[in-house]
């Protein structure tokens, strides 16, 4: 067929014949050239997936290309079904052009044209119109077929426009969301302009959302991304310094990116903690709230970390982290950060030195804002102070129990995952209620009695000999005990 539509049947004949024979037989033959239609759609279609072309372009060039088909065949063929009537005079075109077989061609081509167009349009002057039965058969089955066409034109044309300003119309409908939503619970004029802002950098960064962009695509290759974006950032974070590559690596794939405006609190003080972040870009203000007003206590730029405090301790964040300007941030939860340190002690040693020495070199503003830090930080010093002999028979990590001996390697050194801490007094609970000035001791709950009571000894300088609730029950198994229970040495 690819050989038979392209062949030029009436040259082959006079090249055989030396004669020029314009039969009827060569026009359908001539019809063949459609078969060749075929291969201008894929054409069309491989065009459509180039992204090196215009996708609007090449859409309107192809509606444009098969509007003027269907306009030339009808026209070709009405002119036929005139050309063929037996009364010359009773066709569409011989009551407006006398003699109209004998005139020129493209004269008859004009009108045939004009009469196609303006029955597609379905605007129909009614000067060209159906004479004879043959021809208004036709003129029907065209004008069935132009709502076909004129449906797929029409939608196709919307589609193009739509989807280039479906983006717009989706963030105005947003915001316009947000303002009602504002409005109907009275929101404050601050809390509906950050909203606002927060929408309007959603639609700006959309195309530098790497969850957006990358879903599709294989993990090898998103981790690899990750790695060329995130890998310096994440190593030059004082909390991964020396870490090895594997753990920076698995680290890295696990992160997540986000765009935060201006004067938006990424983290808020109180709050529980669940995830912990790495600035990329931008920079932020370290606030606490102190009798009603707020006091900025530092300023964070890349590559330093917000948020780290609260989820190692498991204690609510003791600030309110909010961007100075457009800050992009990588974040990890605390959920996948514990399970890639499980495996990994030596990397779990590093990370809790590095964590120490950080909390260390705290402004002293900072250190106050976070509860009993002094006997936190004397736990994460007592746990890499030891001798290496000591260490050798306990938990090697911040996993374990300071008292208990043989424990397994590869305990995961995060103290917060699977530890539970208590306050202890050395008084009776009566006693407690009287003086205000007992605060206690924040310490991890050992894994039997007698750790309990040995961790008391070292904290208070003597033993008791008996262990009370804040209520006055006594306490004789350490399972009913719960995070933050005070407990009473008597």
């Amino acid at each position: 067929m690819d050989v038979a539509s392209t062949l030029p049947f009436q040259v082959i004949y006079r090249i055989f014949t030396g004669k020029m024979n314009r039969n009827e037989v060569f026009g359908f033959l001539n019809l063949l050239r459609f078969w060749r239609l075929r291969r201008v759609s894929e054409l069309f279609s491989r065009l459509e997936k180039d992204i090196r072309f215009s996708y609007f372009l090449t859409r309107l060039i192809k509606l444009i290309c098969v509007t003027l088909l269907a306009v030339h065949s009808a026209g070709c063929f009405y002119y036929w079904l005139a050309i063929h009537h037996k009364d010359a005079e009773n066709t569409w075109i011989g009551i407006e052009v006398e003699d109209f077989k004998s005139r020129s061609i493209w004269l008859g081509y004009t009108y045939s044209i004009y009469w196609s167009i303006v029955t597609l349009a379905t605007v129909g002057y009614g000067d060209l119109h159906a004479v004879n039965l043959g021809e208004k058969i036709f003129s029907i089955c065209y004008m069935l077929f132009n709502i076909g066409l004129t449906s797929y034109l029409i939608g196709n044309m919307t589609n193009l426009i739509v989807h280039s300003a479906i983006r717009t119309f989706i963030m105005r409908d947003s915001i316009n969301e947000i303002l009602r939503y504002g409005s109907k619970n009275r929101l404050p004029e601050s809390l509906k302009d950050q909203m606002l802002a927060h929408m309007q950098l959603k639609f700006k960064t959309a195309e530098l959302k790497q969850e957006e962009v990358l879903e599709d695509l294989p993990k090898a290759i998103r981790t690899s991304i990750a790695q060329h974006l995130f890998r310096r950032t994440v190593e030059n974070a004082y909390l991964f310094k020396d870490l090895s590559n594997d753990l920076i690596a698995q680290l890295v794939s696990e992160m997540k990116a986000e765009y935060f405006p201006p004067k938006v609190d990424i983290i808020i003080q109180n709050e529980i903690p669940t995830d912990f972040y790495i600035l990329v870009s931008g920079s932020v203000d370290v606030i606490v709230y102190k009798t009603g007003t707020e006091q900025i206590l530092s300023k964070l730029e890349s590559p330093q970390m917000a948020g780290e405090i609260a989820v190692m301790l498991n204690i609510p964040q003791p600030f309110t982290v909010r961007t100075r300007r457009l800050s992009q941030v990588i974040r990890i939860s605390h959920h996948h950060f514990k399970q890639m340190l499980q495996p990994n002690n030596e990397d779990g040693k590093t990370l809790f030195i590095n964590f120490t020495e950080h909390l260390k070199g705290m402004k002293k503003e900072e250190q106050n804002e976070i509860p009993y830090f002094s006997e936190l930080l004397e736990d994460l010093n007592s746990e890499f102070t030891e001798p290496n002999e000591t260490q050798n028979q306990r938990l090697p990590d911040y996993h374990g129990d300071q008292e208990m001996e043989g424990l397994p390697e590869a305990s995961t050194p995060l103290p917060h995952t699977d530890r539970i801490r208590v306050i202890i007094h050395d008084h009776h609970p009566d006693e407690g209620t009287k003086d205000a000035n007992s605060m206690g001791k924040l310490v991890f709950l050992p894994k039997s009695i007698e750790g309990l009571f040995g961790l008391a000894e070292k904290r208070f300088g003597k033993r008791g000999s008996s262990i009370f609730m804040a209520d006055g029950s006594k306490v004789e198994d350490l399972n009913v005990l719960r995070e933050g229970d005070h407990l009473f040495f008597v």
